[in-house]
């Protein structure tokens, strides 16, 4: 039997995070990897996605070439390409995450792994034991009763990145990141798509300012929006797909080629031997505690399988925590309060902190900033006009609640928010923080200078 001193089960941003930090820090480390390294994020996620919308950005810009003085006689676009060069992208990250492994010398056995009393792990039929045990397993696409998947005409997130031919017709159910996002792709790439969303509010965990504004640049884009809605039953007999869903107003038959259902994600912890061994589950969720010890000695849970919000970056910085305190380290539990949100639709959107609903809702006499980017030169230069940065404070101590975006490329403007609230920052230093012109970032200052009443650009 082989003997490590840490094994990680799962080899997401979460896993293969979690043994590099290991190995860092001297202890002997193995990854147990089912399939790809890098998991879904690299492979059928967070990675492939952004390279299909980049393509539908470029798509974009050829369309609308006029617009910046420009002639494009002839373009096209060629769908699989698209997806190939998706494919592409995510075999090269999953071979970088291979380099990593080698050079930070972590053993990776594949096949599926089993936990097994005594903090050992099955794979394959052979046993490895360790004196620490990460489960780092991830999660998967949801699904409901009423829309079961056939990976055919009702479909996943794994199966719309790699379609072999575009549908012209596509009924996206659920608003999430992941629904909004492949709502913006396929649109961009020509497909009628309709969005289903079982709440009032698109995109329905984000500020509703936010939600609205996206679906206003949803609408001009011409997809369709039914919000209270729920499709109750599916009938995939004919050609395409039927959709019965369920209005405020009563009930509406759609067409479509596919159906896409992104109605969340469920967590992979069948079959891995949780009960074997005794670890406590609740929700479909592995309980732990601040430092990821579940309430078996020796195991422990990060990521997609813990309470915690499902987001790559969550789980990287889980796992780092979870190893820093296994080796003795002084390590802060995480501020849960204090995650950004991104979603890479277009406009983008991102948020850290309370929306101003949840702000109010907890008692907070507080100043809210807005700032148009219609307002800022850089996105009128860029012709990125839509959206807006919005800013929260508590107006008695000046601390920054929350900040929410969306526009162009404000998936890389939100750590500022991050790291300022990270720092205890208030307004008046932010304000006093001078951002470079011309930038989209300013208008994160102008936002601050609106809430206390001292806006330049307004």
């Amino acid at each position: 039997m082989s003997k490590y001193d840490i094994i990680v089960l799962g080899s997401g941003p979460g896993g293969y995070v979690t043994a590099i930090r290991a190995s860092q820090l001297g202890f002997k480390t193995a990854v147990v990897e089912k399939e790809s390294l890098g998991g879904v994020c690299l492979n059928w996620g967070c990675i492939p996605t952004k390279a299909l919308l980049k393509s539908a950005q470029v798509f974009e810009y050829l369309k609308h070439a006029n617009d910046y003085g420009l002639s494009v006689k002839e373009f096209d676009k060629d769908f699989n390409a698209v997806v190939k060069r998706s494919r592409g992208v995510a075999e090269g990250m999953s071979k970088g995450v291979q380099f990593l492994m080698k050079k930070n010398k972590i053993d990776v056995i594949e096949g599926f792994g089993t936990l097994k009393p005594g903090k050992k792990v099955e794979v394959e039929g052979k046993e490895y034991s360790a004196d620490h045990i990460i489960i780092a397993t991830g999660a998967r696409s949801r699904e409901l009763p009423s829309l079961p998947q056939d990976g055919k005409k009702v479909i996943g997130y794994r199966e719309a990145m790699t379609l072999d031919k575009q549908p012209k017709k596509m009924i996206v159910v659920g608003s999430g990141a992941i629904g909004v996002e492949f709502a913006y792709f396929y649109n961009s790439m020509g497909t009628d798509v309709t969005i289903v969303e079982f709440l009032p509010n698109i995109v329905p965990v984000e500020d509703e300012d936010v939600s609205k504004q996206l679906e206003r640049s949803f609408k001009k884009r011409g997809i369709q929006i039914m919000t209270s809605s729920e499709v109750t039953k599916v009938d995939t007999s004919g050609k395409g797909v039927k959709a019965t869903v369920k209005t405020s107003k009563g009930e509406e038959a759609l067409e479509a080629d596919i159906i896409l259902s992104a109605v969340g994600i469920k967590t992979n912890i069948e079959n891995i031997g949780l009960e074997d061994v005794g670890i406590a589950v609740d929700r479909e969720k592995i309980l732990v505690n601040n430092y990821y010890q579940t309430n078996i000695p020796g195991y422990y849970a990060i990521g997609d399988v813990t309470p915690g919000q499902a987001l790559a970056h969550v789980a990287s910085a889980e796992g780092i925590l979870c190893v820093e305190k296994i080796a003795g380290m002084h390590v802060e539990a995480l501020d849960y309060g204090n995650i950004p949100g991104c979603t890479y639709a277009s406009p983008e959107i991102a948020s850290v902190g309370l929306t101003e609903k949840q702000a109010k809702e907890k008692g907070y006499d507080i100043k809210v900033g807005k700032f148009p980017f219609s307002a800022s030169g850089k996105a009128s230069a860029a012709g990125t006009k839509d959206g807006f940065v919005k800013v929260i404070f508590d107006a008695k101590y000046g601390e920054w609640l929350g900040c929410h975006m969306i526009g162009a490329g404000v998936t890389d403007m939100i750590a500022e928010a991050v790291l300022g609230r990270k720092l205890e920052t208030t307004g008046h230093e932010v304000l006093k923080a001078v951002h470079p012109h011309p930038t989209m970032s300013e208008a994160v200052m102008e936002a601050v200078a609106d809430a206390y009443g001292e806006v330049i650009h307004l």
